[in-house]
């Protein structure tokens, strides 16, 4: 069975991982986060894609992004992705592969999943038992949102926006809302939906969005289709 393309929308917001082969390491010193960071920077202004959030783990990353062209994510992270390697394999002798194959991404409902999304992506160092709070970990976006610092890399969303009339209100509100964390329910939707690669999001938005791309957005249902009834 041939691959289907992958499912991504200019104008709405993407949620994107990036694994290490085998599980392997894709970071082993202070400067690769920093390169990658780097180039996240470059490369998203470049393709026209706005990041919102982010996490570097040991071993993979995250991203919540909106891309404002179509075929801007794909080219962020090819770009991303080739000249990290090279980077990597120049400055610590190796050769060969580093990442599990190509990225994999989820094009999410912003108003059901963003927030959302974006506290999930920052407590991943959390739940990998890596810190006690996400405030705690260096290598994402959430001290950006909670005012400890600047990040350039960053494009806040409208719905962040509303989360106060100030950036203090803004920020303790966002703050809040991370530690009371995500619900086993909304981390397996948001895990499933972007290894799999079907779009997340409530009913009406899947019609919606599905009159935008040739591509399904839902798994079809398995066994036959049912025969029309005659009665």
């Amino acid at each position: 069975m041939s691959r289907l393309p992958r499912l991504a929308v200019s104008g709405y917001p993407h949620h994107v991982i990036l694994r290490g082969n085998n599980k392997g390491n894709i970071f082993f010193q202070t400067a690769d986060y920093e390169r990658m960071l780097d180039l996240l920077q470059l490369h998203s202004k470049l393709c026209s894609v706005n990041i919102h959030a982010y996490v570097l783990m040991t071993n993979h990353l995250h991203l919540l992004c909106t891309p404002q062209k179509d075929g801007g994510l794909s080219q962020m992270m090819q770009s991303v992705g080739r000249t990290y390697v090279r980077a990597i394999n120049r400055a610590h002798s190796r050769t060969g592969t580093l990442f599990e194959g190509r990225f994999r991404s989820s094009l999410i409902q912003t108003e059901r999943y963003l927030l959302t999304c974006m506290a999930y992506i920052d407590l991943n160092p959390v739940r990998a038992g890596m810190v006690a709070q996400a405030k705690d970990y260096t290598w994402s976006s959430h001290a950006f949102y909670v005012g400890a610092r600047t990040d350039k890399l960053i494009t806040s969303h409208p719905l962040y926006w509303e989360l106060g009339n100030t950036p203090f209100a803004r920020e303790a509100s966002y703050a809040e809302m991370v530690d009371a964390g995500v619900s086993v329910n909304q981390q397996s939707a948001l895990t499933r939906s972007v290894l799999t690669g079907w779009a997340l999001g409530e009913d009406q938005f899947m019609a919606q969005l599905q009159q935008k791309t040739v591509r399904r957005v839902t798994k079809s249902k398995a066994g036959r289709p049912e025969k029309p009834s005659t009665e």
